[in-house]
């Protein structure tokens, strides 16, 4: 249960309006505000309100493009914009309902309908947040699903492309889970994906990198800011933390427990251009980690080299714990 007190932005070139406005809602709300249309959308991208009540008429950027300029930022495009005015004309409303309001307050303010109103908002925008996380979450294993890691790697992509930075992209497949479902049932069958998933989401933590399940027992991991080597000994660290589960799977010939093979390539410049090009370069490590035995980690640099000896790297690097 989210017990946070919602956050409401109040935006009004009169600082007795401010007031009255912040005296009629922090009852309820938290309230920030903000004097002029240019500083309103900075605090709305900074601090991500649940509400913007926002003056019609002002100096400079006036209400009307504010909310257009809001609702054309994908950081502030899902807040909610209710217009406050002394406007009474159905074809003002019409025009803030066309740029993307969602209701009208009109002055002299009543303090009750305000608050009701923020209320009625503030809880639908939150229910629609919620909806749009269960769109983006696999409902057995918690993680990132399919539809978001391929948004994921698409804006990263798009975003290591202009910033001409590394990155990586990891898939992670559990050794003969069919021969442990078979072995097990499915009940334990599902019980090993939540296991791992959560494993692989802990050793990935840093708060740009994104874990998902790509389907079945097969993850991805997408690694922002992260070349070649840095990927490898991610993915070193991701395989010994699932042996570190110790699940026991005797119907496996890679070893009696549970273990992944990872596939990885790092890239930058134009080799981000085609995110899904990426995905088959390490589609490609991952069939050749299985085709080298499984249980090992195979990652190709922006070069095409390979890291071609898993049992060389295992000598030479001991298991990573979970963060290091």
């Amino acid at each position: 249960m989210n017990d946070r007190r919602p956050l409401v932005l109040v935006v009004d070139d009169e600082p007795v309006n401010i007031e009255v406005m912040a005296e009629t809602l922090d009852i309820e709300f938290d309230v920030i505000c903000a004097a002029s249309g240019t500083e309103a959308l900075s605090l709305a991208a900074d601090a991500q309100p649940d509400l913007i009540f926002l003056d019609v008429i002002m100096p400079g950027v006036d209400g009307y493009e504010v909310c257009g300029r809001l609702k054309a930022d994908p950081r502030t495009s899902a807040i909610p914009v209710i217009f406050v005015t002394a406007l009474e004309g159905l074809e003002d409303e019409e025009r803030g309902l066309r740029i993307g309001a969602i209701d009208y307050v009109t002055k002299p303010i009543r303090p009750p309908i305000v608050r009701a109103r923020a209320r009625n908002q503030v809880e639908l925008k939150r229910a629609r947040d919620q909806l749009a996380t269960l769109a983006r979450v696999d409902g057995l294993t918690g993680l990132a699903n399919r539809r978001a890691f391929d948004t994921a790697l698409e804006r990263e992509c798009l975003r290591h492309l202009r910033q001409k930075a590394p990155m990586a992209l990891l898939l992670a497949d559990i050794d003969h889970f069919k021969r442990y479902n078979d072995a097990y049932g499915h009940v334990r069958g599902d019980h090993c994906l939540r296991r791992v998933a959560a494993v692989l989401r802990e050793a990935t933590n840093r708060p740009a990198d994104l874990t998902a399940r790509y389907g079945g027992e097969e993850f991805a991991c997408v690694l922002p800011d992260t070349p070649a080597q840095g990927a490898r000994a991610v993915a070193e660290r991701l395989r010994h933390e699932v042996l570190r589960l110790a699940i026991p799977h005797a119907g496996s010939p890679a070893a009696a427990q549970v273990t992944v093979s990872i596939g990885g390539v790092a890239a930058r410049g134009a080799r981000l251009a085609d995110p899904a090009a990426l995905v088959e370069g390490a589609d490609r490590q991952l069939y050749l980690a299985k085709a080298h035995g499984r249980n090992r980690v195979l990652v190709a640099d922006t070069e095409g080299s390979t890291d071609c000896d898993p049992g060389q790297r295992r000598r030479n690097h001991p298991p990573h714990t979970s963060g290091a």
